[in-house]
């Protein structure tokens, strides 16, 4: 029990600018839940696509950033673009396991094309704020997921056989199924989320 409560950990907002965060996020939740409803490997594709954003557009800002001051990053940069390519590798795996239909093939490219502006836009004006989103989207990547793998053990979902590019990627069993690669990837959406909410802290004292 402790540690699904560790995985499903809430950052409480403990400023407007976190408020602003939440209410964003649980703005997109709204439409994602809409639209989607319990098809959630027809939503890990779509979101997955959006998720793989945030690290490519921090990880280029912050790179000018150091160029620009000529200091170091802190890694920073290296970890934003490993979140960027893990989501890729989240997305990449899901495609072979939902096989999105035409529309949500549609839906990507505009919300892609939609959020990438956004958030470059956002990270630009307030960096404090785009990680903290990030950190709240990730939270509802783990509760996603994790109510995914529910279904999948109580049967709604079937527990197809993994794909061979997950098996790859996570070093699974060679006989993994459906199963172990929710679990691989709620445990990497887990370490974005404490990574950004992290990040969005030390923006935040530097700043008090």
């Amino acid at each position: 029990m402790a540690e699904k409560q560790k995985l499903l950990q809430h950052h409480a907002p403990g400023c407007l600018s976190d408020r602003i965060a939440l209410g964003t996020v649980r703005f997109m939740r709204f439409f994602a839940d809409a639209f989607f409803s319990n098809r959630y490997g027809n939503r890990a594709v779509v979101l997955e696509t959006i998720a793989a954003v945030p690290g490519m557009v921090g990880g280029a800002i912050q790179h000018l950033n150091s160029l620009r001051r000529m200091k170091d990053d802190d890694g920073w940069i290296h970890q934003l673009l490993e979140e960027a390519e893990n989501e890729r590798m989240h997305l990449l795996t899901f495609v072979q396991i939902a096989q999105p239909s035409r529309l949500e093939r549609a839906l990507v490219i505009i919300a892609q094309g939609v959020f990438y502006n956004l958030f470059f836009i956002l990270y630009l004006c307030s960096s404090r704020t785009a990680h903290r989103i990030v950190g709240y989207l990730e939270e509802e990547a783990v509760y996603s997921y994790t109510q995914y793998l529910e279904g999948v053990d109580n049967g709604t979902y079937e527990n197809i056989p993994a794909p061979q590019l997950a098996i790859d990627y996570w070093d699974l069993p060679a006989d993994a199924r459906l199963r172990e690669v929710i679990v691989a990837v709620r445990a990497d959406e887990a370490g974005h989320r404490d990574v950004n909410h992290g990040f969005a802290d030390t923006l935040q004292a530097k700043t008090a």
